[in-house]
């Protein structure tokens, strides 16, 4: 279907009497937002975001929305809309573009900036039409006529929708606060959601991030004051570390460095390519002389330096972590350095985050940070403003999204509070179906709604059985059993072990770990006479399951169990995939030369 940016809406007389809300992400959790609305024959996507990897994911660097339902159904995608330009709402669509086909894409500019970038790395360019809207533009998108109402955010050029369906008016917040002082003079287009309330509110989609904050979220301004009053009184150099896509904080310390005559090196390349395309879209404005390279700063007093850098959030890799634990190629820190975190840590950062400002501290920098320095406000509505957009758009049925569970139950109580009946709002999950009609709401069968796990190269995509095992070895260490048998199984004619990261117990120390192995290996394989490729198989998982059940009841450890199995034949060693003649082996070798193997591997 071709874009429509008239303003006008289109819609077929197709049954669409009922319009499905399907949240692939971003329930009960925070990050990667990815919201379906279906009508009919159409699809519509709300955002497409990525999510970061918590503490008992080791080895994973991001975490994907299961694209299942979108992929079985991409016939019916007309096209996606972007609230703003956060990597929890546009991080996966490469991905996503990757599986699905999506024609067209609507955002703000500075969305969409960013998302050319990733799109280019991805290889991508192309596969996808970007369209820019500005504040209150139109778009039409299948069944769905979408409105860009303008939003304050942590994020420059943020929008929440008001999409007119066939049913009714649905309000999607986006990330939201009131604002009503913000550093670029782009308020929330109260009146723009009022018009649409007039015309009467079916669904309010609402950020439920501060829920379990009272008040109001403090004015992105109120940093300022903060900021000059570190900067006035620093005597040495200043680093500060914040996201990289906070435009507006980024943009009061520029204003600050020029303030009190410094000069700023910025590092990480995601903060160096955002701040470009800031200055590029009119977002930003600086002198040509302010920034320096980072290799320059050594040559300035450090009085007239400030460091502007990524890792705000303790990632083992950013300019910031490599500072603190004193790798940084070109800067080390000296004592009157002064540290600011200008950001909170996000949940499951926390450690990362204190050791961090640890091992800063060690070396002699004074670090600012947490939520009683003033040096960060956030960008999301705390429990009045959340009242406040409730009241605005005064919504028949109610929906908080973006948040963990608890977050969710929270806001829901908050909407009746505000007067939606309690029977019209819904806590769900990810892969649930809330199906509205003009005049009922009720939930339908669920979808696929899993996650995809990615390791460092954004491409490899990590299955949830290698998760488990990885959890394994870092909870219990490993253990490979190396087995070689005679063809009947029997007598046991070679055995070796090895183990990794595994703590072994004094008992099991005292009772001599290899000849313990070795006599339980020789007793379960006295019930196996007969190594069939199917037999072989069945022993190996017997094997391990009978030496993991027998170490962790007697000596209290629990590692991950591989076995290897190989098996003597009278024409040699048996392989999985070929013969080796016994000529080939040499004397010593598994087996001694006996023959060919048969090498089966099981892991836990």
């Amino acid at each position: 279907m071709a874009p429509n940016i008239s303003g006008v809406i289109i819609i077929s007389q197709a049954n669409r009497d009922t319009v499905k809300v399907i949240p692939l992400g971003g329930l009960g959790e925070i990050g990667k937002n990815t919201m379906v609305l279906s009508c009919g024959d159409d699809i519509m996507l709300v955002d497409a975001g990525l999510g970061f990897p918590s503490e008992d994911m080791p080895g994973v660097d991001l975490v994907l929305p299961d694209l299942t339902y979108l992929i079985e159904n991409q016939r019916q995608v007309q096209g996606l809309a972007i609230t703003h330009g956060h990597e929890d709402h546009i991080g996966g669509i490469p991905n996503l573009l990757k599986h699905v086909t999506v024609k067209n894409i609507y955002g703000p500019a500075l969305a969409l900036g960013i998302l050319e970038s990733k799109l280019r790395e991805y290889g991508l360019e192309g596969v996808t039409k970007l369209h820019k809207v500005h504040p209150r533009q139109r778009v039409q998108i299948g069944a769905f006529n979408v409105e860009f109402v303008r939003c304050t955010h942590s994020i420059a050029d943020s929008f929440s929708l008001v999409i007119r369906s066939p049913i009714g008016n649905i309000i999607h917040t986006g990330d939201f606060k009131f604002d009503f002082t913000p550093v670029d003079g782009e308020a929330t287009d109260i009146a723009a959601l009022n018009m649409a309330a007039e015309e009467g509110v079916l669904l309010l989609m609402s950020d439920s991030t501060n829920t379990e904050r009272t008040g109001f979220t403090p004015s992105e301004k109120t940093v300022w004051k903060r900021l000059t009053e570190v900067f006035s009184n620093a005597p040495g150099r200043i680093i500060v570390t914040t996201f990289a896509s906070n435009m507006h904080r980024i943009r009061q310390i520029l204003q600050a460095a020029i303030q009190y005559d410094r000069q700023v090196a910025i590092l990480g390349r995601s903060m160096l390519n955002i701040a470009d395309l800031a200055r590029e879209l009119g977002y930003m404005k600086y002198p040509d002389g302010l920034l320096v390279g980072v290799d320059e700063i050594g040559s300035l007093p450090p009085s007239k330096v400030v460091v502007l850098t990524t890792g705000s959030q303790g990632e083992p890799l950013s300019a910031l972590s490599r500072i603190a634990y004193d790798s940084h190629k070109y800067i080390k820190i000296i004592p009157g350095d002064t540290v600011i975190f200008s950001a909170t840590p996000i949940p499951g950062n926390e450690r990362s985050v204190a050791n961090t400002i640890n091992a800063l501290s060690i070396r002699g920098a004074n670090v600012i940070y947490g939520k009683d320095a003033g040096v960060h406000v956030s960008g999301h509505a705390c429990q009045e403003e959340q009242k406040l957009m409730l009241n605005i758009c005064k919504p028949k049925f109610f929906l908080p999204i973006h948040g963990e569970y608890r977050m969710l139950v929270k806001h829901a109580e908050i909407a009746t509070q505000c007067g939606v009946p309690a029977e019209n709002t819904f806590v769900i999950d990810n892969g649930d179906v809330l199906e509205l009609t003009k005049d009922s709401g009720r939930l339908g069968e669920p979808v696929p709604a899993g996650i995809v796990l990615i390791d460092s190269s954004r491409s490899w995509e990590i299955d949830e059985t290698i998760l488990a095992e990885r959890r394994e070895i870092v909870k219990g260490g490993a253990i490979t059993l190396t087995i070689t048998t005679g063809k009947d199984n029997s007598p046991l004619l070679l055995f070796d072990y090895t183990h990794k990261g595994l703590i072994i117990s004094n008992d099991l120390k005292a009772d001599n770990m290899a000849s313990v192995l070795e006599e339980k290996v020789s007793q379960l394989l006295a019930k196996y006479k007969k190594l069939s490729k199917e037999e072989r198989r069945a022993c190996q998982v017997y094997i391990r399951e009978e030496i993991k059940d027998f170490l962790e009841q007697k000596y209290e450890i629990q590692p991950l169990i591989q076995v290897v199995l190989h098996q003597i034949t009278e024409s040699g060693i048996k392989t999985g995939k070929k013969v080796l003649p016994s000529s080939k082996l040499k004397e010593g070798s598994t087996g001694g030369g006996l023959g060919k193997e048969e090498t089966q591997c099981s892991a836990d």
